[in-house]
């Protein structure tokens, strides 16, 4: 039998300041019915140009130089644009990667779930509108009737994203291309998301080529993987048989650089655990019965954060985890005293940040920075990296001279090129940015660092190089981390002691040895069964605990 979809040898280019610049070069590879096939890489690598490429979505600046791409015995190279509407959605249905762009925010969800039965002629606008609510109902949503009839706004980041997958099914393609489907979602989310692909497409007999960085991902989910560098395919075969015994030394790279299939090895020296007379050493950061309550319009308050205690102690790593609206990223705010508790005591160094003035957190706040999750977001696009970097030791009054030293120093500390001050944050890469903003974070010698999922949306390997470079900075200096993550294969490389948030409280705390390989409570267990790659992970977590 012929395989569904067969690329012959593609290879694309983009124009890129007058010139040609290739991105993909003759890539084959075949996704056969009811196949799983994933594409894996970094950034950059071409897996997205060879998926768009296959669905002909490519931008207006790249073109197909070579090879063939045929779609169940139709080359689709040579389609008019007329009749690629007819094959998008009817017979290839594709799941992006940004669900808060991919849904136009003026129409109802359930009209845009329908929408491909209209557009292909398989329902009326009635009929469409009535197989949206079933089709929200198929995709995990709850209240379908109801969810159906509202803005994409007022869906969380999974529900938009299931309602994307929704779409990409309604007309029941042979072939689903899903583009990063669940990069930047918590872990149940996304196992509940992935799940659900794998169930449609399996009662449906759909085809999935899926597009991911997460390895761990694809050693769950595809039964086959091809690996992409520098826009050639450099591997291919099973998932057990690439991700248990890779020939090519980037895919070896690769897996080492996945904390869910490395075996979460610690970066870090975890430290003694505490005795009795440790108590008596004053934390250097401490919170106490923390609650914040945010007011709702015509509603009770929310009650975000409940009653949350924990302490972080000089050259500590704590990391709070938690699913999307756990109240974990609202904790750290508050830690930082960048929102004012509703009840609670929050004491740094022994000082009281609740009850300090104005001038008495300014002159503190130079000894704890936050790192966002998105650099490219933070930083102001029209300084160089230099005046990024210098600006928190303007702000400060520190002398110019001390200031350009410290600039770079702080470039050399985390391992950019000297020539990348008079860049623009524009004009770097993720993994660039995020050293930057480290960087930043580092320029007052601050005693604390919060990292709010400052890792999260990045490829494993250039994950791997932050988290090192923090480990590292941590071993120089001795400075102490908050680390806000859904991630919980990273949490087992970078922290010392987790604490477990669930609808605003802490649910369990403890060393990370023992929250991660012996959890007393279920919410704990099921974050740490949805990680990705668990199957083929080596090491046991239960093991270093009972050690």
């Amino acid at each position: 039998m012929t395989a569904l979809l067969e690329v012959s040898n593609l290879s694309v280019s983009y124009t890129l300041g007058g010139a040609s610049r290739p991105a993909v070069r003759d890539v084959s590879f075949t996704v056969d019915r009811g196949e799983v096939v994933a594409i894996v890489g970094e950034s950059g690598s071409g897996k997205s140009t060879t998926a768009h490429a296959v669905i002909h979505l490519l931008a207006s600046n790249a073109s197909v130089d070579a090879g063939s791409i045929v779609f169940d015995g139709t080359d689709l190279t040579g389609l008019s644009r007329r009749a690629w509407r007819e094959v998008r959605g009817r017979a290839i249905g594709l799941i992006p990667q940004d669900p808060t762009t991919s849904l136009n925010p003026v129409k109802r969800v359930g009209r845009q779930v329908g929408e491909p039965l209209v557009i292909h002629g398989l329902a009326t606008r009635r009929g469409a509108d009535a197989q949206a609510v079933e089709l929200l109902r198929l995709a995990g949503i709850g209240e379908p009737e109801a969810r159906a009839k509202q803005f994409p706004h007022q869906f969380s980041g999974g529900m938009k994203q299931r309602a994307l997958i929704a779409t990409a099914l309604a007309a029941e393609p042979k072939l689903v291309i899903a583009d990063e489907p669940t990069s930047a979602l918590d872990v149940t989310v996304q196992k509940q998301i992935l799940d659900h692909i794998d169930t449609l497409a399996s009662t449906l007999g759909t085809a999935v080529l899926l597009i991911t960085h997460d390895l761990g991902v694809a050693a769950d989910r595809a039964d086959r993987i091809i690996v992409m560098q520098n826009g050639e395919i450099v591997e291919t075969g099973t998932a057990r048989q690439v991700l248990e015994n890779p020939q090519h030394p980037y895919t070896r790279a690769l897996i080492a650089a996945a904390p869910g299939l490395r075996g979460g090895t610690p970066r870090v020296s975890e430290l003694p655990l505490r005795t009795e007379s440790d108590a008596a050493t004053p934390a250097l950061l401490e919170v106490m019965g923390l609650r914040k309550e945010f007011p709702l319009p015509g509603r009770e308050k929310l009650l975000a954060v409940d009653d949350v205690t924990f302490r972080i102690d000089r050259g500590e790593t704590l990391a709070i985890v938690g699913e999307s609206g756990s109240g974990k990223s609202t904790t750290a705010r508050l830690a930082l005293r960048l929102e004012k508790p509703s009840a609670g005591s929050i004491r740094f160094d022994g000082d009281d940040l609740v009850a300090a003035s104005r001038e008495e957190l300014r002159a503190l706040r130079r000894r704890f920075q936050l790192v966002y999750q998105s650099p490219f977001a933070s930083l102001d696009p029209r300084f160089t990296i230099a005046e990024v970097i210098d600006e928190p030791l303007r702000a400060f009054g520190v002398d110019k001279a001390e200031r350009a030293r410290r600039v770079r120093e702080l470039i050399d500390q985390v391992a950019l090129p000297a020539s990348t001050a008079s860049r623009r944050p524009a004009e770097l890469s993720g993994g660039q940015r995020q050293r930057v903003a480290i960087a930043r974070a580092l320029a007052l010698r601050p005693d604390l660092v919060v990292l709010d999922e400052a890792v999260s949306a990045l490829d494993v390997s250039v994950q791997a190089q932050i988290l090192d470079l923090l480990a590292a900075v941590q071993r120089d200096v001795g400075v102490s981390y908050l680390f806000i993550s859904h991630d919980l294969a990273v949490v087992r490389e970078i922290s010392d002691r987790v604490a477990v948030m669930q609808h605003g409280r802490i649910v369990e705390q403890g060393s990370t040895a023992q929250v991660l390989g012996a959890p007393r409570e279920e919410y704990t267990r099921r974050l740490i069964e949805a990680i990705p790659g668990a199957t083929l992970s080596a090491p046991a977590l239960a093991g270093e605990a009972a050690a």
